[in-house]
């Protein structure tokens, strides 16, 4: 039987582990929109958020009296950054962890499936519950809020890549923290911290120029900083650029970063993703 399934497992050439992992796809997104509380804690979390700061500061402007935007553009931005955040890396690293702690990754490792197959999976989840994601985000603020979204293409481009480095970059990271907790039960007490003082420092909940410089260059070694500064540069006048570390949007900056991170998450799925723990 041994023999067997490590045949199956040498035999995988591209194209069969591309396919598998395109299956992958629809299961994946499949069983993620039937589990209410996933859906709730990071596809409808930004969107609830969203609502919470356009209400609560509906009488608030932010930015220079020509180029002021109100509060539900002004966070429109962090939203659409925090919710690559929590369905990429919170999603992942506990959903993992979840499966490795009830014995699914053992399952699926004794099928002839790649590891590769899998990250496919759940990557291409991460990107398609995000397109939609946005795609909501960006509804409800135009329609409910009145939101002015761009119409120079420039700035969808921007959109386009730092959305699809930014999903892709926080999926990886996800799957290399799902190493991490010890069993799926420590899975949420162990990730959820870490998100949310991400998003605390990354100018998601607080506005990026208010927090004291060294917590700016803190922040700045982590990717969604990076991502949500990408976002601000789609969303915001231009001259909110002025606030930022260096008076600009530092797109450069910005796919370094990413890029960076994407190879380091990577690496770190590589040497840490087990079907099983070692220790287990």
């Amino acid at each position: 039987m041994s023999t067997t399934r490590a045949s199956h497992k040498v035999s995988f050439g591209p194209s069969r582990t591309i396919r598998l992992g395109l299956r992958r796809i629809a299961f994946e997104v499949r069983a993620y929109f039937r589990q209410g509380d996933s859906v709730f804690f990071t596809f409808l979390f930004p969107v609830l958020f969203l609502f919470i700061f356009a209400v609560a500061f509906s009488s608030s402007t932010f930015g220079p009296p020509t180029d002021e935007v109100t509060a539900a553009g002004y966070y429109l931005p962090a939203m659409l950054a925090a919710g690559l955040l929590l369905s990429g890396t919170q999603l992942l690293a506990i959903d993992i962890a979840m499966e490795r702690s009830d014995g699914t990754l053992k399952r699926l490792g004794g099928m002839p499936l790649s590891p590769v197959s899998y990250f496919i999976g759940k990557l291409g989840q991460v990107l398609v519950t995000g397109v939609f994601q946005a795609a909501l985000l960006l509804v409800i603020a135009a329609v409910f809020f009145g939101v002015a979204l761009p119409t120079d293409p420039e700035r969808w481009l921007t959109f386009t890549w730092v959305f699809l480095l930014g999903a892709i970059t926080c999926g990886v990271l996800g799957i290399a923290l799902s190493a991490l907790p010890r069993s799926g039960r420590s899975a949420t007490a162990v990730v959820i911290p870490i998100v949310l003082v991400l998003q605390f420092i990354s100018g998601v909940f607080i506005p990026f120029d208010t927090l004291p410089e060294w917590l700016q260059n803190f922040a700045g070694i982590f990717p969604l900083k990076w991502i949500a500064q990408g976002m601000r540069s789609v969303f915001l006048p231009e001259v909110f650029a002025d606030a930022e570390p260096g008076g600009s949007w530092q797109h450069p900056e910005t796919l370094i970063a990413l890029l960076i991170w994407l190879v380091v998450g990577l690496i770190l799925a590589r040497l840490t993703f087990r079907w099983i723990r070692k220790d287990g």
